[in-house]
């Protein structure tokens, strides 16, 4: 589903997106009608400008996964804004677009969301920007051993549990026992908040994808 008020934009985008294979069930223009949409339809990932008439996209974003959770928001935008993509990634959007993206990196980064990655552009990566970590994240991090950080780089990779045991040598059993003390030591919920909190802060190097875009965490796909 594409969320965006500029027509003419969004109408090029699906166009690009269908040529591509990519179904695209619904083109709003507002945050609204992006909220209902989303709700009702539940398409496998949203496309949301940040830029709406009625209302940030960024909290239309945060209406949409307070009622579904499970959604796959993809943020629009014009501005290359660090403070945004920290938004965004904290409201829990799995990615961050700007409109002057190719129309192939923009295809190839819709993909990836719907594969479980978090796409960021690699300019805006917080891979370079690790003086902007908050206390709270380093006190957090610090918890980990050697062990739980080279678990955490897995799972930003994308690697399941299957992966990461036979690239570390340890048993599937350890490697859940790896997770659990890395979920709770960044008092996070999931493997995908895990890989999203340790990206947002410049706690491992994202992985630089080949369609030029930093990707992060594949999880277990229309637009």
């Amino acid at each position: 589903m594409i969320v965006d008020d500029h027509v003419l934009f969004a109408e090029a985008i699906r166009v690009s997106l269908e040529d591509a294979g990519v179904e695209v069930v619904a083109v709003v223009g507002t945050g609204e009608e992006g909220i209902s949409t989303a709700v009702r339809a539940k398409p496998d990932v949203i496309l949301m400008d940040l830029g709406l008439p009625d209302q940030s996209g960024l909290a239309a974003g945060r209406a949409i996964l307070d009622a579904w959770p499970d959604a796959k928001i993809l943020a629009l935008t014009a501005l290359s804004d660090h403070a945004a993509v920290d938004e965004a990634l904290r409201i829990g959007f799995r990615g961050y677009l700007t409109k002057d993206t190719s129309v192939t990196r923009f295809v190839n980064s819709v993909r990836s969301v719907l594969d479980g990655h978090v796409v960021l552009p690699h300019s805006l990566s917080p891979s370079g920007r690790r003086a902007h970590i908050g206390d709270d994240a380093v006190l957090l991090a610090a918890q980990l051993t050697a062990r739980e950080r080279q678990v955490l780089e897995l799972l930003v990779e994308g690697a399941d549990g299957r992966t990461v045991a036979s690239r570390l040598g340890i048993s599937r059993n350890t490697v859940r026992t790896h997770v659990q003390s890395i979920l709770t030591k960044l008092q996070v919920h999931s493997r995908l908040e895990a890989a999203t909190f340790a990206v947002r802060n410049g706690l491992v190097d994202v992985p630089r994808a080949a369609n030029g875009y930093a990707g992060a965490y594949r999880e277990s796909s229309g637009v």
